[in-house]
């Protein structure tokens, strides 16, 4: 009878320290998604132009400037969304501040090393 009695605490024992680790893990989760906060750099792909700019004016919202950040044929989009944000929202009092030009070198698919061309611009509030 002894055997089984000590069974049965190590059993519930393990059990309370899994979900002890279990409640930790969630804990430190949480702690890392609220730490994350606004950011302030938006990457600019191959999403529609006005989903940038949307994302852009948001982060606006929150921040004094939002840097916006693109490399090879995504430049030109760049500019466009600095643009449109400056320009069609005049009236909030956006403008465009420091633009930094640069390249990248990348390695291409076959192994040789390529420059690729790189833009950041910010935009901020007046």
């Amino acid at each position: 009878m002894t055997t089984d009695i000590t069974e049965n605490t190590e059993t519930s024992n393990t059990a309370q320290t899994e979900t002890s680790n279990t409640a930790q893990t969630e804990t430190s989760n949480t702690a890392q998604t609220q730490s994350s906060g606004p950011r302030d750099t938006v990457f600019i792909g191959k999403k529609p132009l006005m989903a940038y700019v949307t994302t852009t004016i948001i982060q606006l919202a929150n921040l004094p400037s939002v840097s916006i950040k693109a490399r090879g044929m995504s430049i030109g989009r760049a500019v466009d969304v600095a643009q449109i944000v400056s320009r069609k929202t005049e009236n909030a009092g956006y403008s465009v501040g420091k633009i930094q030009i640069g390249s990248e070198t990348l390695e291409s698919k076959d192994g040789r090393p390529r420059n690729v061309s790189t833009i950041e611009i910010e935009v901020k509030r007046n």
